[in-house]
Formats: structure tokens, C-alpha cells, sequence
């Protein structure tokens, strides 16, 4: 394996290969053919919803007691994460009579005169260590009774972390599915001769540096246990796949063989990356194990090119894009993880690519052209029926969310690179956006 010095980060690729990221990925199906670590970045996600969804949820958020003063307040955290889901309503507390947490004996009767159908209250009490003791109560206000309550000791850097978990906590106890809201997402920021992969917090907040190029940085994707990121980069006018670990900064070409490297996919277990390589000729899926990566093996075997992998959470199959149903017409496949016969997935449209499992296994969001229209899908792998999630014109590069209840994808708004979220069923979405530059290329982390 190739080590990349932490220092080392001038990492080249053709301008003209992402003057359009779309334009990348799909010239990719024709033409393959032929240690820095984290530091803070400039220029936050501002996120917007756009289109609401069903009937949300009531809940009073209370400010914490004693987090006046504090760098973050926790209480307002945890209210804009349920807030950006959709599914939250948020109940204005003003004039409610203050809840010590250790009671949590609130007035019933006057929130569901407020319209409430919980209420959260908590405290902020600073320790002797230094640290705080962060308390909450979730509170059902129909039954009268408490619902959770949990304690947590941290440092002031970890508040903002640990407002997330929170929202998680309550999240999960009223609408049954796992939060997302303290995972991380991995993107591309373009400005004019500079090109970063950022990693934020899942409301775009905490925005790091994970890497940066006076060339693009395409394909981040997430390890199963989050802890490092896969990424195309080129050494120059050479196309290589990188492992570079979070914490520490160090990378490492995993991928450097002759002609190109790309489109990294992780196995479940973290142990193996499906890349496409094009070595041998044509362009082909290669099953790369990180403890003997100069030993791929070949999982496509024909004169088509074969691109964009993507592992099913099990291990057992492999997605990927193929140009096999018609030169210039790429549709979406599944072979065994361990190669064999490939079965096509998708059949309305002509033109479909850059399919992506969903955690549980069960669908596949992909991208379909419709006339000069690039929009995200989504397919039932069961009943195979497909749903249209967006009416844009340039969205590509969709990632499911680690509770499967949303998509992160890439799109254009007014001429701008920008990240969107759409809900599974289609009825929530909502932009985000920098003043850092064009966004593209997201990927969204593991719980």
C-alpha cells in the first residue's frame, strides 16, 4: 500500500472531468472504457425546508435550566432538530410555569390547552470538574406520565454532540425509528482552484476539513463504523482510490493501478472495497481486500462497462451501473458479492445510474433520466415498483439516510451546486446550502 503524507493533500484531476459533477459521473459510462487531519472550515450549511409533510407532532420544548451563558444552548438544539424533520411541531413555552427536572411534574392540563402532546424539560448544572451535568425528562402529556429520562456528564465542546443525542432519544421514543440527527455527512465544496471534502454534523453545523486540492475530490463513502472516508483523488493525470482515517488524518492509496481507479464501495464488515478498474481493459468491478490490496478480484467479466457499485447491507449482493442493456442507455444491475451471472433491477426508462442500498436492505434509490431531467428514484426491491422522489432538472449522487426515512442528494439551484433531503415518501424536502461554494458529492454516515 501507497501511504499519502498527512502534509500531501495537492491531489490532481482533470478540470474538465468535474466542470459538472453530473456530467462526471455520467461521461464516466462511455469514456472509462478508453495524515491531514479534521481542522475547522469556513462557511456553514444553512438548511431549509421546502415542502412539508403530514400531520406533525406537537411538542414544548423548555429551555434548559442554567443554560443561559453557555456556548450552546441545548434546549434550542434539540428543538431545531426535531423542527427539521418535519415531523415536529414546535409549542411556543412562553409563559409556561418553569418544570425543575428532578420533579418532572409539569401542569398537564395547561399544555394540552397549549396544544402539547409532550413536553421536554431539562437542566444544564455545571460540575466542580468542569464539565455539565445535562438532564432531560420526556414528558407525555395525554397519559400524564413520563416517557425517559436520561443524564449526561460532558465537557463544553461536547454539548452541541450531546443536544443531538438527545433529540435522537426522544426522536425514536415517540416516532419508533432510529434519529439521525447526531450522524455526519461527507461532501465536496468547489470554489474557483480549490476543492475541499468537508464533514458536517447532520444539520450542518461543525463543518471540518477532511481534505483539500487545488483539483476535484469525487465518490466519498462512509466506512461502516464511520470512522474513515473512501474517496477518488489523482496524483497527477492518475485516478487512485484513498482510505483516509478521520482521526488522524492519514491516507492511504488503496487503489493505484494501471490506467482507472474509482467509484469505492465498502463491504458491511469494513474489511473489503468494490472499486471499478480498468487494468485489464474495459471497465470492471474488482473486489479489493484492505489487508491485500494489490489482489483484487475481478466480479465482471464482459466487454461492458460496469460502474458505481454499491454493497447490500448484508454482504450478498453488489448493485452497480451498466451500459450491458445498450451502449449509452446504462441500466442498474446486482451480481453475488462473489461474482456470477448479473440481474438486471431496473426497466422503466432508458437511462438509469448511481443506484444505492438502503440500510435495511430493501430498496435502491438511483438516478433516472427523464428527457434532459436527471431525478432521484426510488425502487422496491420486492414489489420492484418504482417511485419518483424530485421534479428537479440536475440532482445525482443520492444517499440514504442510516434510518432509512430520508435521501441526501446533490442537485442545482439556479446554476448553483446545492445538497437536498427528500423523504421516502416523497413529502418532505429541504435545501442545503453554503456561502462557501458549489456542494456536490455527498454521502451521508452510519448511526
Amino acid at each position: 500500500m501507497q501511504v499519502i503524507d498527512p502534509g500531501w493533500f495537492d491531489i490532481r484531476l482533470s478540470r474538465k472531468s468535474m466542470n459538472n459533477s453530473i456530467a462526471c459521473r455520467l461521461s464516466a459510462l462511455v469514456a472509462l472504457i478508453a495524515g491531514l487531519a479534521l481542522v475547522p472550515a469556513r462557511g456553514q450549511l444553512t438548511i431549509e425546508i421546502t415542502t412539508e409533510g403530514g400531520k406533525a407532532f406537537p411538542i414544548a420544548i423548555m429551555p434548559f435550566a442554567d443554560e443561559d451563558g453557555l456556548p450552546t444552548k441545548v434546549s434550542k438544539v434539540v428543538g431545531d432538530d426535531l423542527a427539521r424533520s418535519a415531523q415536529f411541531k414546535l409549542i411556543d413555552p412562553t409563559g409556561a410555569t418553569p418544570t425543575p427536572v428532578e420533579s418532572g411534574q409539569i401542569d398537564y392540563a395547561d399544555w394540552k390547552n397549549r396544544g402539547a402532546d409532550a413536553v421536554v424539560v431539562g437542566s444544564a448544572q455545571p460540575m466542580a470538574d468542569g464539565r455539565y451535568q445535562l438532564r432531560f425528562r420526556l414528558l407525555d402529556v395525554l397519559r400524564q406520565n413520563q416517557m425517559v429520562t436520561l443524564s449526561f456528564s460532558v465537557s463544553k465542546a461536547e454539548l452541541r454532540t450531546t443536544a443531538h443525542r438527545i433529540a435522537d432519544v426522544i426522536y425514536e421514543n415517540i416516532t419508533g425509528d432510529r434519529g439521525v440527527f447526531s450522524t455526519k455527512i461527507a461532501y465536496v465544496v468547489k470554489n474557483p482552484g480549490r476543492f475541499q471534502l468537508k464533514v458536517a454534523d447532520a444539520d450542518g453545523e461543525n463543518e471540518q476539513v477532511a481534505a483539500a486540492s487545488s483539483e476535484p475530490l469525487i465518490s466519498p463513502t462512509w466506512s461502516p463504523d464511520g470512522k474513515r472516508l473512501a474517496y477518488v483523488s489523482f496524483e497527477p493525470k492518475k485516478p487512485v482510490v484513498v482510505v483516509q482515517n478521520l482521526a488522524t488524518g492519514k491516507r492511504v492509496v488503496v487503489a493505484n493501478f494501471k490506467g482507472s481507479n474509482s467509484a469505492p464501495a465498502w463491504s458491511p464488515d469494513g474489511k473489503k472495497l468494490v472499486v471499478t478498474l480498468t487494468k485489464d481493459g474495459g471497465s470492471h468491478l474488482y473486489l479489493l481486500d484492505l489487508d491485500k490490496p494489490g489482489q483484487p478480484m475481478r466480479l465482471t467479466t464482459d466487454s461492458n462497462i460496469d460502474t458505481e457499485p454499491s454493497f447490500s447491507p448484508d454482504g450478498k449482493w453488489i448493485a452497480f451501473t451498466s451500459d450491458r442493456s445498450g451502449v449509452g442507455k446504462p441500466q442498474i444491475f446486482r451480481i453475488p458479492a462473489g461474482g456470477g451471472e448479473p440481474e438486471r433491477l431496473t426497466f422503466t426508462g432508458s437511462y438509469n445510474i448511481t443506484p444505492r442500498y438502503s440500510y435495511d436492505g430493501k430498496k435502491l434509490v438511483y438516478i433516472e433520466r427523464n428527457g434532459s431531467a436527471f431525478r432521484v428514484q426510488l425502487l422496491d426491491l420486492e414489489s420492484r415498483q418504482v417511485q419518483s422522489l424530485t421534479d428537479n432538472a440536475r440532482d445525482e449522487s443520492p444517499t440514504f439516510a442510516p434510518n432509512d426515512r430520508a435521501i441526501l442528494y446533490a442537485t442545482q439551484i439556479k446554476g448553483r451546486g446545492v445538497l437536498a433531503t427528500v423523504s421516502t415518501d416523497g413529502r418532505v424536502r429541504r435545501t442545503l446550502t453554503t456561502q462557501s461554494g458549489d456542494i456536490a458529492e455527498p454521502a451521508w454516515g452510519p448511526l
